[in-house]
């Protein structure tokens, strides 16, 4: 077989870039390890960017995001028993968020890639990726029991952090960077109206929370914990219980608990690599950066990523514009290293770490104060959650 970009990993990111460049008449074939019943089985992240939306949009795969979505214009953070919001609308001159779940981000780009009749190779094994710095890179895998060979013009590796796509690039060709936080957060998803139209960030001497929701129905809620908690010792009533602790009065009189229906620890982290291009392979998303959750980042990252490799890819084959190629990874690295620092940021002024004393949990509650108390301080909360503008190619 042969195609103009072979796209490691079916996850959004990997559509995404799928349904731009098929509508611009670039060829290109989807390679997933998975099934596509596990992909749509995954739960995470629900909170779009402005320039996620404006881009799920350019993709023809809005109608759903624009009538089940949830529009944001503004969040809260909570303190010391205090609530204070951050009218993101205001503050950014009308920019806002949307709550659309990721899983359904990729039910929409799902549908629209077999409504186009793209090729997708689900339950592939034993991917390998050959002649990556040449002018014919290829990709082999395994699929129903035979062995085939895609060749290209590039590839696109979309698979996550532990995909094989920056496996194959050599060691001593890359740079990684690497935070690890000392807690996880235990999601519960559960079928009952969220206990805020908004999201609320919460920081707590027991630790950090969050409430968010996926529908006006559906809510997913978060605690810290240390990392050496078991999801099995987590009941729902004890989640319940502990959650409202955490909470502001007024809000946790408010909290509608039930059965959960998804319930996991994942732990934190912050993780780059440099450079993200490797002759003819690009490395998008999970792939080369992952952000704690706190700043909700993960999906709006990946798919500045995808809009960075869209353009690029339509200026090559349609203006022969291959100079460009050498500037993916400068470029998407500006945007990359911006969004790390503000996940970092909130998630070490909203978390407690056991090895903090009483001088830097004082810290904490000094800068909330003066961020929630200042107009510039909440301007530039504001201005990263909605997300920064894209950086451009030239």
């Amino acid at each position: 077989m042969k195609t103009q970009v072979a796209i490691i990993g079916a996850g959004p990111s990997g559509l995404l870039l799928g349904q731009l460049l098929q509508r611009q008449g670039i060829d290109n074939v989807i390679v997933e390890r998975r099934s596509g019943e596990y992909v749509l089985s995954r739960i995470r992240a629900g909170v779009l960017e402005q320039g996620t939306v404006d881009l799920l949009r350019e993709a023809g795969v809005d109608r759903r995001m624009d009538e089940e979505g949830l529009p944001h214009d503004g969040f809260e953070l909570a303190f010391d028993n205090r609530r204070v919001r951050v009218a993101l609308d205001e503050l950014t001159g009308g920019s806002r968020v949307m709550v659309y779940g990721q899983t359904e981000v990729t039910r929409d780009l799902m549908a629209a890639r077999e409504a186009a009749g793209a090729t997708t190779f689900y339950e592939t094994d034993n991917v390998q990726l050959f002649d990556l710095e040449s002018d014919a890179p290829y990709l082999t895998f395994e699929h129903n029991g035979e062995t085939v060979r895609l060749d290209c013009d590039y590839v696109a590796g979309c698979d996550g952090y532990h995909g094989v796509s920056r496996q194959s690039i050599p060691g001593d060709r890359l740079t990684e960077f690497e935070k690890v936080y000392p807690f996880g957060w235990l999601g519960v998803l559960s079928d009952t109206p969220p206990v805020s139209d908004e999201l609320i960030y919460a920081r707590h001497e027991r630790g950090f929370s969050l409430c968010s929701m996926r529908s006006a129905t559906r809510s997913r809620y978060y605690l810290q914990v240390p990392l050496d908690e078991k999801v099995e010792d987590w009941s729902d009533e004890r989640f319940w219980e502990e959650l409202k602790r955490r909470l502001p009065d007024e809000v946790a009189n408010k909290l509608v608990t039930g059965p959960s229906i998804e319930k996991s620890i994942a732990p934190l982290r912050s993780f780059v690599v440099e450079p993200m291009q490797y002759g003819k392979l690009f490395l998008v998303g999970d792939a080369a950066h992952i952000v704690p959750p706190t700043g909700a980042k993960g999906l709006n990252l990946a798919a500045s990523d995808v809009n960075t490799l869209y353009r690029l890819m339509v200026k090559v084959y349609q203006q022969g514009r291959t100079d460009l190629i050498e500037r993916y990874s400068q470029t998407c690295l500006k945007r990359i290293w911006k969004a790390e620092r503000f996940s970092w940021w909130m998630t070490s002024m909203l978390h407690t770490f056991s090895e903090k004393d009483n001088f830097d949990s004082r810290l904490q509650l000094a800068e909330l104060d003066y961020v929630t108390r200042s107009e510039a301080g909440l301007k530039t909360v504001a201005e990263n959650y909605v997300g920064l503008p894209y950086e451009p190619l030239e």
